[in-house]
């Protein structure tokens, strides 16, 4: 069965999707794009794709099911909802709108509409993030404590429209909104308690290009998400520490390791007194080699294809969507809180 799609705003992410549904899903036939941009519409039709002429003529087309919006970010909610009144199915590029009031007006139009909604949040398949939520649900390691999810590069710049705030542009809005949903997903269900965070506009004019923020669950984890563009010694992608032990995972090529204690007895004080280059220390002594074991990370498998293979059965009616917009709905509210933890120079309790 054929599934007719069209794509609004044909840019880079809407190419890796064209791209990507050519290769992996035949089933799945893209009837056309809208673009303003004349560059775009070239790049289209070059590809073998029909353009529309406006957003009406899309709208009016019956036969299309689903929409791709993937424009900047300040242009997802008025063509969403366009979209859904139309009688459209629609996945939205992340960031899903550029605050929670905007996704509550989508989620109000998707609920009367009877159309399904969704967000493309295809990082909760990254290989890394899985392994960490493998460690724990397998038992390898318990009871977390400090979660630290980085991801650093030395660009230094932004460039086109994430340079700009009237665009929805930054590092919380671009990808904060992946590892804050990251974080929901394996910490689910529990709440978030409340939120401090610093952002910096180092190059940026107007939008944050690095930024840190600290999320604190009622169980009492402490979730690190930071994100910079000027590092030119790079942190690890994940550092976690658990009660008996700690994982770290350098890179998204997943290298890394998991030192956990061997037994219970390693726990046991010892008066003994080590000498280092620091100075005598006994509490800041290195462990014994004898009490710990080094072990590899697990093995996992993920695949950004699950995600459209979830859409295909929603269109079909054999599934729900994978990525719910009450789950993005909690990722909205927490930027919400991050820009304005920083905005206030402090904390913010909450329950989320």
């Amino acid at each position: 069965m054929k599934h007719k799609m069209a794509i609004i705003g044909y840019g880079g992410m809407a190419g890796y999707h064209h791209e990507n549904l050519q290769k992996h899903f035949p089933e799945m036939e893209i009837a056309g794009i809208y673009d303003i941009r004349e560059e775009a519409v070239q790049k289209a039709r070059e590809k073998g794709l029909a353009h529309f002429d406006s957003p009406e003529q899309l709208y009016q087309n019956k036969d299309i099911e689903l929409v791709l919006v993937a424009t900047p970010n300040d242009f997802h909610k008025p063509y969403s909802i366009a979209c859904l009144q139309s009688g459209k199915n629609v996945i939205c590029e992340k960031p899903v709108t550029l605050n929670s009031a905007e996704l509550e007006e989508i989620i109000s139009v998707a609920e009367k509409s009877g159309k399904f909604f969704t967000v493309h949040q295809n990082r909760r398949w990254d290989k890394d993030f899985l392994m960490v939520k493998k460690i724990f649900a397998e038992g390898i390691l318990h009871d977390p404590y400090v979660i630290e999810s980085r991801v650093q590069g030395s660009r230094r710049g932004l460039y086109g429209w994430r340079a700009w705030k009237q665009n929805g542009g930054g590092m919380v809005l671009d990808w904060g909104v992946h590892l804050i949903d990251q974080m929901l997903n394996f910490a689910a269900p529990q709440k978030v308690i409340s939120v401090s965070a610093v952002l910096h506009k180092v190059f940026a004019p107007e939008v944050d290009d690095n930024f840190t923020a600290s999320f604190r669950f009622e169980s009492g984890l402490n979730y690190i998400v930071n994100v910079a563009m000027n590092s030119f010694i790079v942190q690890p992608r994940w550092h976690v520490s658990a009660v008996d032990g700690t994982c770290l995972i350098q890179n998204w090529e997943c290298e890394g390791k998991i030192v956990k204690l061997s037994d219970e007895k390693s726990l046991e004080w010892t008066e003994d007194i080590v000498y280092t280059a620091a100075g005598p220390t006994r509490s800041m002594a290195p462990r014994p080699k004898d009490t710990t074991v080094e072990l590899p990370l697990p093995e996992v498998t993920g695949d950004w294809q699950d995600y459209y293979r979830n859409i295909l059965a929603v269109l079909e009616g054999k599934a729900e969507p994978v990525v719910k917009t009450q789950e993005a709905l909690r990722v909205m509210k927490l930027i919400d809180l991050v820009f304005l933890s920083n905005e206030k120079k402090c904390g913010i309790e909450c329950n989320i």
